[in-house]
């Protein structure tokens, strides 16, 4: 699957979880699924919580938070 087609799975709306990017078509946002992976779960853990959530969607969230990242710029003052 190409970054273009793993990003087109994260989407923002600011009337869906006020505006924090989810996976799309679902509630389900990009921290969450980040934060679990932080502690340890794994794929297979997040796919059995959220029975909707395939691999490319977590794919897509850790490609999307890399993305975020890759764009911070730190100025100094």
């Amino acid at each position: 699957m190409t970054e273009k087609n793993l990003l087109k799975r994260v989407n923002m709306d600011p009337k869906i979880m006020l505006g924090k990017p989810v996976i799309k078509g679902t509630r389900l946002t990009v921290e969450i699924i980040l934060e679990k992976l932080a502690f340890g779960a794994t794929y297979e853990d997040l796919m059995e919580s959220y029975p909707f959530l395939k691999k490319d969607d977590i794919r897509a969230a850790v490609l999307y938070a890399s993305k975020a990242v890759a764009a911070e710029e730190i100025f100094a003052a």
